[in-house]
């Protein structure tokens, strides 16, 4: 045995030991607790309960996130986890439990695109795996972006007829939290995140949190405009002594007359963009139309 084998050799017995002693301290690393408390933690609750495919997986994203902790920048774990209390605490996932899904994701991707490569008898694996690997990291990415969408646009869409009726019950002797105990329990919608974020606020008021406190809360929790300025209206009113069912009145109105305005300038906005693919239709309809004419006159020698 010359020496360029023995050092062939001692480079490969070099890299496995080191593949396994990662291996075995990846392994040997104890899973990090489940989170069990708070909103997050029972978030995680339902989703183990109602996602067969989540309770598989979810000891292995833990796994990941154990490792994963130690990689990236700490404001982008911050806005990681902005965006997971703006989709309700999504899972019940942390900024480092997400990253782990998200990684988890590329992975069956890019094995999903090394079988379809295989099946297909591809001459090169190498552009499948890498385009299973985009789309499978994709996917987390752009449903939590979608989950919070969504979200901000269905509690703007049910804060108004809420506001009308809290006003209402406050009109007919309910003080503020009693208002918003009596719409959660007859709201009768399932899963509705309105009635999540204001069961929320009445979780904090049973812990001695102030109404300003609870309030501010929902407001960083729904960013939106219209949650913003019901918190401010409600605050104020609090601060200033003016009877709350007048300003929840007004403030219904206002927010009605504001869905009003965003709706004539969408439906404005929508004869202009619809310009262009009706043109698109137009030039369709007479290349079909005209089509057969010009075959024929230039089979014709015309």
């Amino acid at each position: 045995m010359d020496t360029t084998q023995i050092i062939g050799y001692s480079a490969v017995a070099v890299v496995g030991l080191a593949l396994g002693t990662l291996a075995f301290l990846f392994v040997r690393r104890p899973l990090p607790e489940r989170g069990r408390l708070g909103r997050r933690g029972l978030e995680r609750k339902r989703a183990l309960e109602s996602n067969a495919l989540f309770e598989v997986c979810e000891p292995t994203i833990r796994f990941f996130a154990s490792w994963l902790a130690y990689l990236g920048s700490e404001r982008g774990a911050r806005a990681t986890e902005k965006k997971l209390v703006y989709a309700g605490d999504w899972l019940g996932l942390t900024a480092d439990e997400f990253r782990g899904m998200t990684l988890l994701a590329a992975l069956a991707g890019a094995l999903g695109g090394w079988l379809g490569a295989t099946k297909v008898e591809a001459a090169s694996v190498f552009p499948f795996v890498l385009i299973g690997l985009v789309l499978g990291g994709a996917i987390p990415i752009s449903r939590l972006n979608a989950l919070v969408v969504e979200r901000q646009r269905t509690i703007g869409r049910s804060l108004v007829g809420a506001i009308d009726l809290i006003a209402l019950c406050m009109g007919a002797g309910l003080d503020f939290p009693g208002a918003l105990r009596n719409y959660v329990k007859t709201s009768g919608v399932a899963n509705d995140p309105l009635v999540a974020e204001l069961r929320w606020i009445l979780y904090l008021l049973d812990l001695g949190h102030a109404r300003r406190e609870a309030l501010l809360a929902f407001a960083d929790r729904v960013p939106t405009e219209a949650v913003k300025d019901f918190v401010a209206s409600v605050v104020q009113a609090e601060e200033q002594g003016t009877p709350l069912s007048e300003v929840l009145q007004i403030q219904a109105t206002m927010l009605r007359t504001r869905r009003t305005i965003a709706a004539e300038e969408a439906a404005a906005k929508a004869g202009v963009k619809m310009l262009l693919p009706m043109v698109m239709m137009f030039f369709a309809i007479i290349l079909i139309i005209m089509g057969p004419f010009v075959l024929s006159l230039m089979g014709s020698g015309i």
